[in-house]
């Protein structure tokens, strides 16, 4: 008998590619001191390691159905995998801070495909079981930038060099391929005739979503990328600030794990989407006006706020279509335009600290963000779900 079956196999696999999807930023904020003094990269060119991913994220999840109908689902993985594999493994060998942020790409094109296809493959093979395993993905997404933010810095320490902290998470990303390869099939995906993306973009509905889901991945994107710095700014080491990020990433993991189970038998999700975002409130509040005073209490708060609304929304975009293959395009059209916003907000909170020396104002503008997406979230009561979302016959 087999200790494991393949549906056990599959949940594992979700699990590791899920783990390889954020280390590669968040390694860069804990040694961004490090960095800069090795390529000469200003803070505005350190926000483009997060930027030109983020970027790149928003816009292949455009594409994302094309590219999955040309190369089919399990290849289509299997390259990005090799993707992040091989930008990670060649930050060993960067030479200046230019190929640096090209490997940034690279790594985001693969992380850009696999979030463009996985909520319609997860949709599509736990149709019974759809927020606990959106939950576990999401969390294994949190837990893999805990990972970037406690390793970089320590292998960092030891062999006393940045591009050996980088390049480590080539190896679970090449892991997590061999499990892609052997346990997620070729599946035929479900023969409807697809709405076109101008279809969807024709929704108000969309545009709700993408505003919501990329102004607060905007506020995720700013604390990966300045939440070390803001603190070494304020005397702590790199291992101390990388320590911070790594709690913070654990407390969104945990979140983005437990809210959607708690969550599982409520269709409207507005009650525990109101919750992440008092949470964030408070987070961006401490961070910006009382730093020091209670940290990993600011820090905690904002990571479950993040974290969990993250969750929640990518349970939310996938209740308003039953079909897991327009559920998915829905999806992918909601990463891609949020991912655009949230790629702007690092550069921006880096043009704000410019501008003022610190980075409260930085802070500042995503409690403010975090106040106008609670208006937005009003609006989204499933009672309305087959109203708001109209493709025609289906």
């Amino acid at each position: 008998m087999k200790i494991l079956n393949n549906q056990s196999m599959l949940i594992i696999t979700v699990a590791l590619v899920g783990l390889n999807l954020r280390p590669f930023m968040t390694s860069i904020g804990p040694v961004t001191q490090q960095i800069r003094l090795s390529t000469g990269l200003n803070l505005q060119g350190i926000a483009l390691l997060t930027l030109v991913p983020m970027l790149l994220m928003g816009l292949i999840a455009f594409i994302g159905p094309a590219i999955q109908n040309a190369l089919g689902e399990r290849k289509a993985i299997l390259s990005a995998l090799l993707l992040i594999s091989f930008g990670c493994g060649l930050r060993f060998v960067v030479p200046n801070g230019s190929i640096l942020i090209l490997t940034a790409a690279i790594i985001g094109l693969g992380v850009a495909v696999i979030q463009a296809i996985f909520p319609s493959l997860i949709k599509r093979k736990f149709k019974q079981h759809l927020s606990p395993m959106m939950g576990l993905y999401s969390a294994m997404l949190m837990g893999g930038g805990a990972l970037g933010a406690v390793f970089a810095p320590a292998m960092t320490n030891t062999h006393g060099d940045w591009k050996i902290g980088l390049s480590i998470f080539a190896l679970p990303a090449l892991v997590a391929l061999l499990f892609v390869f052997c346990f997620i099939r070729s599946d035929s995906v479900d023969g409807k005739s697809k709405p076109t993306v101008m279809l969807f973009l024709k929704q108000p509905r969309t545009w709700l979503l993408m505003c919501c889901f990329g102004l607060i991945n905007g506020g995720y994107s700013s604390i990966v990328a300045w939440l070390a710095p803001a603190f070494q700014e304020l005397g702590w080491s790199a291992t101390a600030s990388g320590h911070l990020m790594a709690v913070l990433t654990l407390s969104q993991a945990a979140a983005a794990l437990v809210l959607p189970y708690l969550s599982r038998h409520h269709k409207d999700r507005r009650g525990w989407l109101a919750l992440t975002l008092i949470l964030q409130l408070i987070g961006f509040s401490g961070l910006a006006f009382f730093p020091e005073m209670m940290p990993y209490l600011w820090v905690v708060t904002v990571g479950v706020g993040l974290g969990g609304c993250f969750a929640l929304l990518m349970i939310v975009v996938l209740d308003h279509l039953p079909e897991p293959v327009y559920a998915g395009q829905l999806s992918a059209l909601m990463q891609g335009g949020g991912f655009i916003l949230a790629a702007m907000a690092p550069w921006l909170v880096a043009i704000l600290h410019g501008m003022s020396g610190t980075y409260r104002a930085g802070w500042l503008w995503h409690l403010t963000m975090v106040i106008f997406v609670s208006v937005l979230m009003i609006r989204l009561n499933p009672q309305h779900y087959d109203k708001v979302i109209r493709l025609g016959r289906r």
